[in-house]
C-alpha cells in the first residue's frame, strides 16, 4: 500500500468510521455508519460497505430510516468508496448531486512547515463564551450573505463540551475581520480546520494564513498528529503552499424527494 492510500484508509479509521461526535448518536450497522444529530441538525451517513449486489437495497433502506425523523440528511461520498457508481446510484434513490464539492486536504504534522510556527504578529483572539459568537456569525454574514444565527447555536454548545472545540477571530482595527475553528474528536489522532472566512475588504492581507498558523500550532501543542481541511478553489492554493497535500474530493449527497422540512 502506497504512503496515499496509507492515509486514506488512517482518514476512514478515524475520521468516518471511528469518529465521535458529543451529542450525536452514532449507529454501526452491517454495511454503514450513520450519525443521528438533534433536530433539525443534518443527519448523515459517514461511510458504507456496500457491493453491486447489495448497494441499491441499502440505500433504500437508509432513505426509509432517515425519513422518520423528518430531518435533512445526506450521504458522504468520497471518491474511493464502492461501488464504484455509488454516485450514480444515489442519484437514482433521489440524492442530488453536491456540485461543488470539497478537496480534502491534509497535514502530517510530522512534516509541517517552519512558516506555520513562527509567532502570529496578526491580532487573534480566541472565543471562549457563547455572546463573544455574534462576531464569527458577523464576519460569516458578511462574507456569505444571508442568516448564520444559526451558527452561534451550534458552535455555542460545541464550546460547552471541554476541549472540543476552538474558535479564533482576527481583528482589523479593533473590528473582526476573519474567523476560523477547529474541532478535535476526543480519542483522536485529527483534527479538523473549519471556516476560514475572510471579510471582502481584508481578503489577500494574509489573514488567512495567520488564522491557519495559529491553530496549527494549537494542534501541536495538544499533540494532534493530522490536519484536515475541506477547501474550495480560493483556500486550496494557500494551504497547499504550507504543506497540506490533497487526500480526495468530500462529497455530500443530499436527500431531496419527499422529505418535509
Amino acid at each position: 500500500m502506497d504512503e496515499h492510500s496509507q492515509l486514506l484508509a488512517l482518514y476512514d479509521q478515524h475520521q468516518r468510521i471511528g469518529l465521535e461526535i458529543p451529542g450525536v448518536r452514532k449507529e454501526i450497522t452491517p454495511h454503514v455508519m450513520r450519525f443521528i444529530r438533534p433536530a433539525p441538525g443534518m443527519n448523515f451517513v459517514s461511510c458504507a460497505w456496500l457491493d453491486e449486489v447489495n448497494a441499491d437495497a441499502v440505500i433504500q433502506e437508509q432513505v426509509d430510516y432517515f425519513l422518520q425523523f423528518d430531518q435533512p440528511f445526506t450521504w458522504q461520498l468520497m471518491q474511493h468508496d464502492h461501488p464504484d457508481d455509488l454516485a450514480r446510484r444515489l442519484l437514482v434513490h433521489g440524492f442530488s448531486a453536491d456540485d461543488d464539492p470539497s478537496a480534502l486536504m491534509l497535514l502530517d504534522m510530522q512534516d509541517c512547515p517552519a512558516d506555520l510556527l513562527r509567532p502570529v504578529s496578526s491580532e487573534i483572539h480566541q472565543i471562549t463564551e457563547p455572546e463573544q459568537l455574534d462576531e464569527v456569525v458577523a464576519v460569516e454574514e458578511q462574507v456569505w450573505g444571508g442568516s448564520f444565527a444559526w451558527l452561534k447555536q451550534r458552535l455555542g454548545s460545541h464550546l460547552a463540551i471541554p476541549d472540543y472545540l476552538s474558535v479564533y477571530v482576527a481583528y482589523v482595527d479593533g473590528q473582526p475581520a476573519s474567523t476560523a475553528w477547529t474541532y478535535f474528536p476526543p480519542n483522536n489522532p485529527f483534527a479538523s480546520l473549519f471556516g476560514g472566512a475572510t471579510v471582502p475588504g481584508q481578503r489577500k492581507s494574509g489573514l488567512y494564513t495567520a488564522l491557519l498558523a495559529q491553530r496549527v500550532q494549537e494542534a501541536r501543542q495538544r499533540g494532534r498528529r493530522f490536519l484536515t481541511v475541506g477547501c474550495n478553489p480560493n483556500s486550496r492554493p494557500i494551504v497547499a503552499q504550507h504543506g497540506f497535500q490533497f487526500l480526495a474530493y468530500l462529497y455530500d449527497y443530499e436527500y431531496q424527494r419527499h422529505v418535509k422540512f
